[in-house]
C-alpha cells in the first residue's frame, strides 16, 4: 500500500502498459483515473480495479486537446478532491509501423508531436496548479530507448521519446520549489499488444533480440510498474529531473 490514499491520473490507461500501470496503482492503494481516448476501454480498466477492490474512475481524454486535458484534471479533483500523481503515459505508438526514415509525412510528424510531446505537457499544464496548492505531487512521464539508441524506423516517434528526457528535465527544474517531482522512466521493447501488432515485429523477433539483454528475456508490461510505483511514491521525494532506464540491462548508461 505505498500509495494508499493517493489520487493518480495515469493517461492512456485503457489498455497495454497504461492498463498494468493502473491495476498495479490500484492494488498499491491509489485511487485511479483511468484516462483514456476510448472511454469504453477506459471503462473495462475501472471494472477491472473496482472487481478487486480499487477504486477507480473512467474520464475519456484526449491529451492534445487542451479542453480535454482541462475536464480531466477538474474531474478528477471534483470526484477525489486532489491529485497527487500523473502518469503521462498516452503516446501515438499503436499501428505506427517500421518504415524507412524518409517515408513519413509531414502530418504524422505533427499528429506524433501533438500527443506524444504536446499533449504531455498539457496534462502537466492542467495539473499543476492543483499539486502546487498542496505544495506536493509526482509527475512520471514515458520516453524510450529508441531515444537512447538512436532507431531510424519509428524516427518522428523516436524524436519524441527524445524530446519527452528534455521536457521531463525543464519541467522538474520549473516545479521543484512548489514540491512537485518529476521524473521519466525509460522502457525498452515490451511485449505489449502495440508491439505484438506492429508490422515488422514479431515475437520470434523480439525473443531473439532478448537475448542480448543481461537477463536474458523479454520484457513484459509487469517489468515496468515498479519503477513508476516508486517515483510516485514518497520514497522518491528527493529525486528528481531523472530518467530510469527499465529494459532489462539492454542500453546501460
Amino acid at each position: 500500500m505505498r500509495l494508499k490514499d493517493k489520487v493518480a491520473i495515469i493517461t492512456g490507461a485503457g489498455r497495454g502498459i497504461g492498463r498494468a500501470y493502473a491495476l498495479r496503482f490500484a492494488e498499491e492503494g491509489a485511487k485511479v483515473v483511468v484516462a483514456e481516448l476510448v472511454l469504453e476501454n477506459a471503462q473495462k480498466v475501472v471494472q477491472e480495479i473496482e472487481a478487486r477492490g480499487g477504486i477507480a474512475l473512467a474520464v475519456q481524454t484526449d491529451v492534445a486537446d487542451e479542453v480535454s486535458t482541462r475536464e480531466m484534471a477538474e474531474r478528477t479533483a471534483a470526484t477525489f478532491k486532489k491529485i497527487d500523481i500523473l502518469v503521462n503515459n498516452a503516446a501515438i505508438y499503436y499501428g505506427i509501423g517500421m518504415r524507412h526514415w524518409d517515408s513519413w509525412t509531414k502530418e504524422e510528424w505533427e499528429r506524433m508531436f501533438a500527443v506524444n510531446v504536446i499533449g504531455g505537457w498539457l496534462c502537466v499544464r492542467a495539473v499543476a496548479a492543483h499539486m502546487i496548492a498542496q505544495h506536493k505531487g509526482k509527475i512520471i512521464n514515458v520516453s524510450s530507448t529508441t531515444f537512447n539508441t538512436g532507431v531510424p524506423n519509428f524516427l518522428p516517434y523516436t524524436c519524441t521519446k527524445g524530446a519527452v528526457v528534455a521536457m521531463t528535465r525543464s519541467l522538474a527544474r520549473a516545479l521543484g520549489h512548489y514540491g512537485i517531482n518529476v521524473n521519466c522512466i525509460v522502457p525498452g521493447l515490451t511485449l505489449s499488444e502495440a508491439s505484438l501488432e506492429m508490422s515488422g515485429v514479431t515475437r520470434q523477433g523480439i525473443e531473439m533480440a532478448a537475448r542480448i539483454k543481461a537477463l536474458g528475456r523479454a520484457e513484459m508490461p509487469e517489468d515496468l510498474v515498479g519503477a513508476v510505483v516508486f517515483l510516485a511514491s514518497d520514497d522518491s521525494d528527493f529525486i528528481t529531473g531523472q530518467s530510469i532506464v527499465v529494459d532489462g540491462g539492454d542500453y546501460m548508461q
